[in-house]
């Protein structure tokens, strides 16, 4: 880039047709960013007033120039693109001409990139099926896998470390507790106003105890704890194995001669094994409290009354079975969170993906296995 030979040496743009067509577009002065606008509108007067086929550019006269060339040439070079004529460059200095390369190499890529084409129907449908069919075959791969490092731990094989087992413990046990408290509280307290404004119409309002008793301890606090441990700890066994895919901290593992699964994924499903029942017991008295609050407030019954009817209802293989759903929900949640995890992608996108992934997977898997489960056992007269 040359300096100017003084301030007042101002840009200008001179323009020659010759007799083969060509018009010489050349370059004067000091051209900057400060000046006023470029006079492409002079050049393109002159593109549409005759039949020119090449445009050439002239700049010896040039004593200075930033940006604002590059700008100016561009946007003539884009004219004569649609217009179909040439532009040789040949007069330009060469960090000119480079800079101009540099420009139009995403154009040139665009150009030259073909139009995908919209598929058909049957295409589409084709590529979800296998999509499908990949993701079904990945999680029975990684179901069996996980299979056999509990087959590991059985023999005492498998190594992982205690101190991240109790880490996870923690994280899924005691560091839960106030949400499952509020959220089991308040829906104990809602399905207990839903039944008392029916109830009462019989004059059944004790019958309340036995509504939320029986329904929060065969089914609702399983399943509310399970979408809690789902929103809460599946979410995190995602992100943060996925942000370990991300920054190779597991292909490291791999590399050491550790299973990423005994050394990951293990602590994570006994930890939540471990702490779902006693998730599920806590949340089955904090929702017959609430339960108990409205029937007291609302329907002034005695909390004698009220504790006697609940007791009467609640069975121990209700209550047993509620609890051996939460563990199959913990199981459920666990390997969810985990799978993604492994699967996300190398991208910080693909860890926020994996950990909505792993939500939508638990919550969709708790209410099928729910629903089975109260088949099951329905069948076993349970």
């Amino acid at each position: 880039m040359e300096l100017p030979t003084h301030a007042d040496d101002a840009a200008g743009v001179s323009l020659t047709t010759s007799a083969d067509a060509t018009l010489v577009v050349r370059l004067s002065g000091a051209w900057r960013l400060q000046m006023s606008a470029a006079p492409t509108g002079t050049v393109l007067r002159a593109l549409g007033k005759s039949r020119i086929r090449c445009v050439r550019f002239d700049a010896q006269a040039l004593s200075y120039w930033d940006s604002s060339v590059l700008m100016f040439l561009l946007k003539v070079m884009e004219i004569c693109r649609q217009r179909d004529i040439l532009t040789e460059r040949e007069g330009l200095p060469p960090g000119i001409r480079r800079l101009l390369k540099l420009a139009e190499i995403p154009t040139e890529q665009q150009a030259a990139r073909p139009r995908a084409a919209s598929p058909c129907f049957l295409a589409r449908v084709g590529t979800a099926s296998m999509a499908s069919y990949n993701s079904v075959s990945e999680m029975l791969r990684f179901l069996g896998d996980v299979t056999l490092t509990f087959v590991k731990l059985v023999q005492m094989r498998a190594r992982y470390r205690s101190g991240d087992l109790f880490l996870v413990v923690q994280e899924c046990g005691p560091q839960a507790l106030p949400i499952v408290t509020l959220i089991s509280f308040l829906v104990g307290a809602i399905l207990a106003f839903v039944g008392a404004v029916q109830l009462q119409q019989f004059g059944a309002q004790i019958y309340v105890a036995d509504l939320v008793g029986i329904a929060v301890v065969r089914d609702i606090g399983a399943m509310m704890t399970g979408i809690i441990m789902a929103g809460r700890t599946g979410a995190a066994f995602a992100a943060k194995l996925g942000t370990m895919k991300v920054t190779q901290e597991i292909d490291a593992l791999v590399t050491l001669g550790f299973s990423p699964l005994e050394f990951l994924v293990l602590p994570r499903v006994i930890a939540l094994c471990l702490m779902m029942p006693l998730l599920c017991l806590y949340s089955d008295v904090m929702g017959m409290l609430g339960g108990a609050a409205v029937g007291l407030w609302m329907l002034d019954l005695s909390l004698a009354s009220y504790y006697h009817q609940t007791i009467n209802a609640i069975s121990l293989t209700a209550l047993f079975g509620g609890v051996f759903k939460s563990v199959i929900y913990g199981v459920l949640i666990a390997l969810s969170g985990c799978l993604r995890g492994i699967q996300c992608g190398g991208s910080a996108s693909g860890v926020g993906e994996a950990a909505t992934s792993a939500v939508v997977t638990s919550i969709v898997f708790i209410v099928a296995a729910c629903g089975a489960l109260s088949v099951i056992f329905h069948i076993l007269g349970i």
